[in-house]
């Protein structure tokens, strides 16, 4: 199975522009291709970010059931293993962590029906704007019209008012509440967890940043096979812009994360979760623990899903550095503070990368 990252390369695309497609999935069912259509030809921005770390690297891996130990010695062993891997990957596998197997498969298994529903079925779900609670797409909907994606998404807005979900296809709606239910559980624990490694009390994070209202969103991304892997992109390199992200895929590799400025590619545990640190924690830490740069690559083989959860604090929490971690003498503030949901909304209509994150950073001069 070919799997490849972007390359600056010149190579044959089509010249067919599919206005009439409304999906990547329907795309490839509906046309032979042999090449991709040009305009989801894409180019890297930056020289090195078609470089892939191929070496064997060891990736962070968290024992959630030591981490939530009544054992203080387990537990704050496994803490400690939480700070080292948000501040030198900003990325870790997450075990142990009582989530059922059938129903990781499962989510996976109704996303993948989703997908499979017609055009006119999934254009009941499709919505109009950033926050919608539901809202269905690809790229050929970008609002910028710049980058095209190999990939179409299904998004839903899960938390905090209430739980929302498409009722087609039957059962999705009952799967995902339980899976989304599973990773709230899991992300407040580590956000717990995460309080104690900053020096903070336990519940610092929960009350600072209003948790008991936490904005939760459910993505399920389906990246069909593509012909030129190694000229389009699923989705490109950015950071999230909640604090916790938790991902889980098929048997088909295709994500990558940024570590010491080289792209590795993971392969996943067997029943693991997968998380990432997010620009929420970076600015709330203060800079101790760095968003993470990710992306998505294609194959030209085989379809890739992933469902990720992104889990934020309040949409009405104004996030800045924790008030505990500031001195104006030794640690002044990084940065400036922002509604989170202004960030959420500014983040979806910038191209993606780290632009809302640069525009709330502070600067500081060399006296």
């Amino acid at each position: 199975m070919a799997t490849a990252a972007p390359t600056q390369f010149a190579m044959a695309t089509s010249n067919v522009q599919p206005s009439n497609v409304t999906s990547v999935k329907t795309l490839t069912e509906t046309a032979d291709l042999k090449t991709i259509p040009s305009i989801y030809a894409y180019t890297p921005t930056n020289p090195n970010e078609a470089d892939v770390f191929e070496d064997e690297v060891s990736i962070p891996v968290i024992d959630f059931s030591l981490l939530t130990s009544a054992i203080p010695e387990q537990r704050s062993k496994a803490i400690q293993d939480l700070d080292k891997a948000c501040q030198d990957w900003g990325f870790f596998m997450v075990v142990n962590h009582g989530v059922p197997e059938s129903l990781l498969k499962g989510i996976i298994s109704a996303s993948n029906e989703f997908f499979n529903l017609t055009e006119e079925e999934k254009k009941e779900f499709a919505g109009k704007n950033i926050l919608d609670p539901i809202r269905c797409g690809t790229s050929l909907s970008t609002s910028n019209g710049k980058i095209f994606l190999w990939r179409d998404f299904v998004k839903l807005v899960v938390q905090p008012d209430q739980f929302h979900a498409p009722h087609k296809p039957i059962g999705f709606s009952e799967v995902a509440l339980e899976y989304c239910n599973s990773g709230r559980r899991i992300v407040r624990e580590l956000l717990k967890a995460i309080s104690e490694s900053l020096g903070l009390d336990n519940d610092y994070v929960e009350k600072t940043l209003n948790l008991d209202s936490s904005a939760q969103v459910f993505s399920a991304n389906l990246y069909p096979p593509c012909p030129q892997p190694e000229l389009a992109m699923g989705l490109p390199p950015h950071s999230d812009h909640g604090l916790f992200t938790l991902l889980i895929q098929n048997d088909v590799p295709g994500l990558q994360v940024q570590h010491n400025g080289k792209w590795v590619t993971i392969n996943p545990l067997p029943n693991s979760f997968l998380v990432n640190t997010a620009d929420q924690l970076e600015i709330f830490s203060n800079g101790k623990y760095k968003t993470l740069m990710h992306r998505a690559i294609l194959n030209n083989k085989v379809a890739r899903i992933s469902i990720a959860m992104a889990n934020g604090p309040s949409f009405e929490a104004t996030v800045g550095p924790a008030s505990k971690l500031v001195d104006s003498e030794n640690h002044p503030a990084a940065y400036r503070p922002m509604n989170y949901k202004e960030y959420v909304e500014q983040q979806q209509l910038q191209s993606l990368g780290k632009t809302i994150l640069d525009h709330v950073r502070i600067e500081f001069q060399s006296k």
